[in-house]
């Protein structure tokens, strides 16, 4: 499952994952297989067959100190948009979140923040380059 997945990665963010980028996407997939703690993803089958993926770290882009954990990395594949795959990823994220007891989830996005603000997020703060940064009380 890693190789469909980690292709998904690399086509959501070619300049990171793609040649000459600094990211490894099957590495960063190997160190979310975890079961407990962080980082730890999730991966959205239809049929058997990996469309999407989000992962829960300790920390993101965008992330000041004594913030976290952080949704990152959500990504859906494009012929399977629209249908509640996304959304059902970040509320994946919140539960597993939920459920390693934090009281607060964050997020930095550029394209995604309208998705998942829907999903009860707050806006925290706007970067410069055009970056959302979302938190969500998980009370």
């Amino acid at each position: 499952m890693v190789g469909p997945v980690s292709a998904l990665m690399i086509e959501a963010w070619p300049e990171w994952y793609g040649p000459g980028g600094q990211g490894d996407a099957a590495a960063d997939l190997a160190k979310r297989g975890r079961h407990e703690g962080l980082p730890s993803g999730l991966v959205a089958l239809v049929a058997d067959a990996p469309v999407g993926t989000v992962a829960l770290d300790a920390t993101s882009y965008g992330a000041e100190p004594g913030e976290g954990p952080w949704m990152t990395g959500l990504v859906v594949c494009p012929k399977m948009r629209g249908r509640g795959i996304a959304t059902a990823l970040v509320a994946g994220a919140e539960r597993f979140a939920r459920a390693l007891g934090y009281p607060e989830i964050h997020t930095a996005t550029i394209t995604a923040s309208g998705l998942i603000r829907r999903q009860g997020w707050t806006l925290a703060r706007s970067l410069d380059n055009g970056y959302d940064i979302l938190r969500l009380a998980l009370g």
